[in-house]
């Protein structure tokens, strides 16, 4: 056997391969518009399996390389959900990297690939039964689980963390002093951001348009997420709209205020929600790209409940996800 890897990483809408060399450089990568929920529209997984099969195979075919050459191929996020190709069940926090390794399983679908495939599975917030009353509480997660194990590889060991990675489903992953993750909460802000700037009568005040990294304005950012505080998201947002008739013709400044009004009710959920236990010293990681991962930044700091916050930019080069993956596969044995 060679020394190539292949990681796999499916999302709802998208999955993406890379094929890795000895030194965990990427050699070749491949993306395919299919995710999870292909399955869920057609009641079957065979589009999701074409999709990995193929791009399995266009990463080999780029960079000239066989099974043979493949040591292990490994996959994570909504892949192993009901919806994917191996349902894999979550592991209950407190998870760190040897739990998810004691329960990633390998399997072979030789119409997908000839070789066994490793799935990681994600975690879920530990509880009893989810009912009417508690199922706040209950959160769960597949493929941040990795996401949030290469940050913390690069961080100090033995401290405990709140990490913040942004999205279309924003997560909030608290982790304890041994590297575990104890808990994770998901907010739809990221979605909310896009309904609003783009399907509401707030589309004409920031010329349905989200704020660029060369237009981002901190004050009016924070001056959406003091609004939306104070009277709360809907009348925040239609003051946008207020603001463009009576106030302010920037659009793009708009846009600022309409982020910094989402971002209100993610700092609403951190610090309210029983789906994490936290304490305001822990230590804050900001991932993700800018200016969403600076205006969190700047948010939380402007809120000052948590007081020690750290900034993480992902390198281009090195996706999180399949880093996170390797460390659990390091981990995993037969």
């Amino acid at each position: 056997m060679g020394n190539y890897t292949i990681t796999i990483d499916t999302g709802t809408t998208n999955t993406r391969v890379f094929l890795w060399d000895e030194t965990r450089t990427v050699v070749s990568s491949s993306k395919s518009e299919t995710g999870v929920r292909n399955t869920a529209v057609d009641g079957n997984n065979e589009c999701l399996k074409r999709a990995v099969h193929d791009c399995i195979e266009e990463v080999l075919s780029a960079a000239d390389v066989t099974f043979e050459s493949v040591n292990q191929v490994i996959a994570c996020g909504m892949i192993t959900s009901n919806v994917g190709l191996v349902e894999i069940p979550h592991v209950p926090a407190p998870a760190g990297v040897l739990e998810l390794a004691a329960k990633a399983r390998r399997v072979l679908m030789e119409d997908v690939c000839p070789l066994p495939i490793l799935f990681v599975p994600g975690v879920k917030n530990n509880g009893s039964l989810v009912t009417a009353d508690n199922f706040e509480a209950m959160d769960m997660m597949r493929g941040e689980e990795v996401e949030s194990l290469a940050i913390l590889d690069r961080f100090p060991k033995g401290r405990e963390y709140l990490l913040v990675l942004p999205g279309s489903h924003t997560k909030f992953v608290s982790v304890d002093s041994e590297g575990r993750m104890t808990g994770c909460l998901t907010t739809i802000g990221g979605e909310l951001l896009s309904c609003i700037t783009n399907d509401t009568i707030i589309a004409d005040a920031v010329n349905r348009s989200f704020v660029q990294e060369g237009n981002y304005d901190r004050e009016m950012m924070l001056k959406g997420f003091d609004e939306a505080m104070r009277v709360g998201l809907g009348r925040a947002c239609f003051s946008a709209r207020i603001l463009s008739q009576f106030a302010e013709k920037n659009k793009k400044r708009l846009a600022s205020f309409i982020l910094g009004a989402v971002l209100a009710g993610d700092v609403q959920a951190v610090k309210a929600s029983s789906a994490l236990s936290l304490n305001s010293g822990v230590t804050v990681v900001v991932s993700g790209k800018n200016p969403l991962r600076q205006a969190i930044v700047d948010m939380l700091k402007h809120d000052s409940y948590f007081t020690r916050i750290e900034e993480f930019a992902p390198e281009p080069s090195l996706p999180l996800s399949a880093a996170g993956a390797f460390l659990v596969a390091d981990k995993y044995y037969d």
